[in-house]
C-alpha cells in the first residue's frame, strides 16, 4: 500500500542521484527498471524510497 507522505522525485532528481541524463531515467521507467507515478498533468514522479533502494543496490518493489 502507498504511504500518502512518501515523497516523490522529478526524472531530474532521480537523474542528479544516479548522475545521468534525465532521459535514461524515463527510458528505466518504461522498461520496467524502476515504477514511476503519473502526475494529472501527465508527468512521470518516482517514489523516494525505490529510489534509495536502486541506489543501495536493493531490487525495486515491481521487481520482486
Amino acid at each position: 500500500m502507498e504511504r500518502a507522505s512518501e515523497r516523490l522525485l522529478t526524472p531530474g532528481e532521480v537523474a542528479s542521484l544516479f548522475r545521468v541524463d534525465p532521459k535514461t531515467v524515463t527510458r528505466w521507467a518504461a522498461s520496467g527498471r524502476i515504477s514511476s507515478i503519473r502526475t494529472p498533468g501527465g508527468h512521470r514522479r518516482f517514489r523516494e524510497s525505490e529510489v534509495r533502494a536502486l541506489l543501495l543496490g536493493e531490487p525495486s518493489e515491481s521487481a520482486r
